[in-house]
């Protein structure tokens, strides 16, 4: 499961798709496309942003939903807070030194 979380997130549209999720959820797929579009200048066809919403699907990034004849995807962040917490300490602060981490040098 962690392996295809990072596969989703090593592909810069996918990223970008999912940016546009974390901040409006519940788009159609026709909304996604004209996002990425105007906001990122990436003119990809439907087929492309519908296979990269299935691959972000496949890693549970995205969750779909159908209301009627329409689907609409949403964010679902956690994968990554699995991913996080499995390396990052739990309750410390996000930039404070991990106990591994050697100290900074002046």
């Amino acid at each position: 499961m962690t392996d295809d979380v990072f596969k989703a997130l090593a592909d810069p549209t996918r990223r970008k798709i999912l940016d546009e999720l974390a901040e409006r959820s519940g788009q159609s797929l026709f909304e996604i496309c004209t996002r990425l579009t105007t906001r990122h200048g990436l003119g990809l066809s439907r087929q492309a942003v519908s296979q990269h919403l299935a691959v972000l699907e496949a890693a549970d990034l995205v969750r779909v939903r159908r209301e009627g004849r329409y689907k609409f995807h949403d964010l679902n962040t956690r994968p990554l807070r699995r991913i996080m917490g499995r390396w990052l300490t739990p309750g410390a602060p996000p930039d404070a030194p991990s106990p591994t981490e050697p100290e900074p040098t002046p």
